[in-house]
């Protein structure tokens, strides 16, 4: 903990009280304290108090005096080695969520760089709230880390989960974390997602339902593990804020296919994990096609194979295809693996329920190049990417 620097953001809440203690642990580990209060939180616990522990200023006005001396909340984001908010009240979940930036704390959170911990404090009923769960868990794919809170007395008198984690949990878990090094920590890794789109006119196309929630799964659980992050996604409703995946939007598989082969080289590691279109019209019509005949033919045409490209270029990188089978499925895919030159490849199958396009589940096959194979079970999406992202590392650096 010696010198890490870490922002402490304190909203509304009862417990505000136990940043004082916070603070001080932090401090008395060696590390930097600068904190930003809101308004409300100034009800439960003074500046005063925590510059006074800290040794720095407390912040919680965007300008500080008449003088118009401005904040910097940017400057505060890119200091910090670590942003935790403790406590994290209801109302600042929401906001966070919902990317409301009405105040010098808010601000910090959508313009930080660095790793968010969120810290929920809140009477049982507010956190048991089906708003506070959906925001929680919007946090949660953002890439913060969620500290739960613990059962017992409240505020209120009642009995149940929603009090602050203790200072003492959670200074052991930021001491915990910084010693630990992420498992990609230095590694780019490039990642595929969602379908292609391929024009027929300019108002029809030809597409698949892929929605792209992998792909973006993998993003973020690489992203996660310290890894840089290139992720090019087709056509999706799907979006990410962490600071460290960039995303490059593209609609066809001769799109995917140049970002492809531009990303490529500097990657340490590639998931193709996109449903890319086999076949493309041969012309795309530059006004919308009439309705005229009763029958109409469009001529098709290969598109380039994206996953077998990368495969013959590869020099170290580690490649992982996915295969979409609906019959013979693992003699297919072993098929796939050793005609693209894979390192491994993930299988899985509309023949099962939960599993497929659209669903936030799925159920996979893993198989390396060895024919070691491995099934995992139905489970959430984002369990499968974080399941994939522990099982590459075991691999590469076994």
């Amino acid at each position: 903990m010696i010198g890490k620097n870490i922002l402490l953001g304190v909203s509304g809440s009862i417990a505000a009280y136990k940043t004082a203690a916070l603070t001080r642990l932090f401090v008395k580990a060696g590390a930097n304290v600068r904190i930003i209060m809101t308004e409300s939180a100034k009800t439960f616990i003074t500046p005063l108090t925590l510059a006074t522990l800290s040794k720095n200023p407390v912040e919680s006005e965007f300008v500080k005096s008449a003088a118009g001396e401005w904040t910097n909340h940017v400057e505060l984001g890119l200091w910090a080695d670590l942003f935790l908010i403790a406590p994290a009240s209801a109302n600042t979940l929401g906001k966070m969520a919902n990317g409301i930036c009405d105040n010098l704390l808010l601000a910090t959170y959508l313009s930080a760089r660095c790793p968010v911990w969120v810290a929920p404090a809140m009477d049982l009923d507010m956190f048991a709230h089906p708003s506070t769960s959906r925001n929680l868990k919007t946090l949660a794919d953002f890439g913060n880390l969620i500290i739960e809170p613990e059962p017992g007395e409240l505020a209120s008198g009642l009995e149940g989960k929603g009090r602050l984690a203790e200072p003492e949990t959670i200074f052991q878990l930021v001491a915990d974390w910084f010693k630990q090094k992420p498992v990609f920590a230095g590694k780019r890794v490039l990642i595929t997602a969602g379908p292609t789109y391929e024009a027929i006119d300019p108002v029809r196309f030809i597409g698949n339902h892929s929605s792209g929630k992998m792909g973006f799964a993998l993003a973020e659980a690489f992203a996660n593990q310290g890894a840089e992050v290139v992720l090019i996604s087709g056509p999706s409703q799907l979006s990410t804020n962490h600071p460290a995946i960039k995303t490059v939007r593209i609609v066809s598989a001769a799109e995917m296919l140049d970002q492809a082969k531009s990303h490529f080289p500097s990657a340490d590691i590639a998931i193709m994990s996109a449903a890319v279109a086999d076949y493309t019209p041969r012309v795309k019509a530059t006004q919308k096609i009439k309705k005229s005949e009763d029958e109409f033919a469009i001529e098709l045409v290969k598109t380039t194979d994206i996953l077998k490209t990368l495969g013959t270029q590869k020099s170290n990188q580690f490649l992982v295809g996915f295969a979409l089978e609906t019959e013979n499925e693992l003699e297919n895919a072993i098929k796939k693996l050793k005609a693209k030159n894979l390192d491994l490849i993930v299988l899985n199958s509309l023949n099962h329920e939960g599993a497929g396009f659209g669903y936030d589940t799925n159920r996979v096959t893993l198989i390396d190049k060895s024919n070691q194979i491995t099934e995992l079970p139905l489970q959430s999406k984002n369990d499968i990417a974080n399941h994939l992202v522990q099982y590459i590392s075991s691999h590469i650096h076994a």
